[in-house]
């Protein structure tokens, strides 16, 4: 019996985040305050203060979901995990959770992708697209089939639920071909670029030089990371699959199955929203569920 951690990604972002934090818990005010000295910008006011628009921004939203995800860990965690794993961003934070990384260097790090995958967006204007009611190896063919554009799985969120990656013209194509295919739903995301594709490229670049010379320490229990979907303890290996998963797939689906068979019982989601919660309910439905944060 097994107590998994996980941690959300972009997207589960709200207007007020991480104010009850702060103002219920002195450890938690003590690192927003950090995170603002960190950052050199008061994160902490667009978080409680902010507009939809202003946390919607690349630069704001991944740091934002990290701090507010990892201070809730560390003030309302009542329990040490046993496994842990984060959806893209969240991995992050899943490594500061399990003691790979420290509060400041992940942050640092979460700052320097944030502002990469930001200009890469520029470089390439490009979108992603949700699919619901298609069977994975169904939207794996009808990607590789468009081969005159950027296209490729990049979320496997849940069974039945998909999300691809690619060029403005490429998703289009994609999602006409897959609802010819019978997905119930092909709709395009309001994101900001193509996330987990090729189309990330200039970001990885970036990314790599700041992972590389940052500390990873050895971690008290493995992070099951996105690109592998399965648990990682080695630092060298954890850089790596963390370096990979910016043009790589979030396997998400596989990654909770393999918690599962090695013996998660429970998954407790730390951050904004119920996403995570939502997706390992339908992965396994004989599994416990909660949330904190």
């Amino acid at each position: 019996m097994a107590h998994a951690f996980i941690f959300p990604g972009q997207g589960s972002q709200f207007i007020g985040m991480g104010k009850n934090l702060y103002d219920e818990n002195e450890q938690a005010k003590l690192l927003f305050d950090e995170a603002n000295d960190v950052l050199g910008f008061p994160i902490s006011d667009v978080m409680f203060f902010g507009t939809a628009e202003e946390l919607k921004q690349t630069n704001v939203t991944q740091p934002s979901v990290f701090l507010h995800s990892v201070i809730a860990f560390k003030t309302e965690a009542n329990a040490r995990p046993d496994m842990v794993a984060g959806h893209s961003l969240g991995e992050f934070s899943a490594l500061v959770a399990n003691g790979c990384l420290s509060f400041t260097d992940a942050l640092k790090l979460v700052s320097v992708r944030a502002r990469a995958m930001q200009k890469a967006c520029e470089i390439n204007p490009s979108t992603m697209a949700a699919i619901l009611g298609l069977e994975d190896k169904n939207v794996e063919e009808i990607c590789a089939d468009i081969i005159n554009e950027v296209v490729v799985p990049a979320n496997y969120n849940c069974p039945g639920q998909i999300v691809i990656s690619g060029s403005m013209k490429g998703i289009e194509e994609a999602c006409i071909l897959l609802k010819e295919a019978g997905a119930k739903r092909a709709l395009v995301l309001p994101v900001g670029g193509a996330f987990h594709s090729p189309l990330m490229q200039p970001a990885k670049e970036e990314l790599t030089e700041a992972i590389e010379n940052t500390k990873f320490n050895t971690p008290f229990c493995p992070v099951y990371q996105n690109v592998v979907a399965k648990g990682v303890t080695n630092p060298s290996e954890i850089k790596l699959n963390l370096i990979a998963q910016l043009t790589g797939p979030v396997k998400w689906t596989q990654t909770v199955e393999q918690m599962i068979a090695d013996g998660a019982t429970q998954f407790t989601e730390c951050g904004p929203g119920k996403v995570l919660q939502g997706l390992v309910a339908k992965i396994n439905r004989e599994v416990e569920v909660d949330g904190i944060g």
